[in-house]
């Protein structure tokens, strides 16, 4: 049996997460620092080793369980309609490179600034979490402890909306333009890689009934 590429990368992440919690080096040298990546003109590993990294085991828990909840879907959806093998390069392709691509706007905003620092998969759960709506938009999503879910085209929506809002006013300490761009850039690969899901995902809309 292949090995499955989603609980690779669940595991790989659960473990250099806990082992980053007790190794203060491994933190400070896989952390996005902007300021120290534009001082040292390097060191762009940071976009990708910062995605395996977690402030604690809530904020751990909440990427896994969303990876883990729409990875499958997008994984399989991937894997229809281009194949096995390029199925999953398309599903590393949305996640690694959503985390990727998700910190460029962070590093250029940041990169004068001596104290930010920056860390989680969300770049990536998102670009995950948004290829899913494409798939399934009338499907529900749930938020943690609250029963009611929301069609995905009416709650992703909101969720750029609010992610660009609250990256605007940079009132708290989470990465909110991480998410934005995430999420559009589980997009925009997902419609490039799979033009027809567009056309889909609009006759599922329209065809949707409050």
């Amino acid at each position: 049996m292949p090995l499955n590429p989603l609980l690779i990368l669940l595991g790989l992440t659960v473990a250099v997460s806990a082992y980053a919690w007790s190794n203060q080096e491994l933190m400070n040298n896989w952390i996005l620092d902007p300021y120290q990546m534009n001082r040292r003109g390097g060191q762009w590993y940071r976009l990708l080793t910062s995605g395996f990294l977690h402030a604690d085991w809530g904020h751990l828990l909440f990427n896994m369980i969303t990876l883990y909840s729409f990875g499958g879907l997008a994984l399989t959806a991937f894997a229809s309609e281009l194949g096995a093998v390029p199925g999953i390069v398309a599903f590393l392709a949305l996640y690694l490179g959503g985390i990727i691509v998700s910190d460029l706007p962070t590093y250029f905003r940041h990169r004068h600034d001596p104290g930010y620092r920056s860390l989680g998969a969300s770049g990536g759960v998102a670009s995950v979490l948004f290829a899913g709506i494409l798939f399934q938009p009338t499907s529900k999503v749930y938020m943690m402890f609250i029963p009611i879910g929301i069609p995905g085209f009416i709650w992703g929506v909101l969720y750029l909306l609010y992610s660009y809002y609250m990256g605007r006013r940079r009132g708290d300490n989470i990465n909110h333009d991480a998410h934005f761009y995430g999420a559009l850039y589980g997009v925009v690969l997902t419609v490039a890689l799979l033009p027809g899901v567009l056309l889909s995902f609009i006759q599922q809309v329209a065809a949707y009934r409050f």
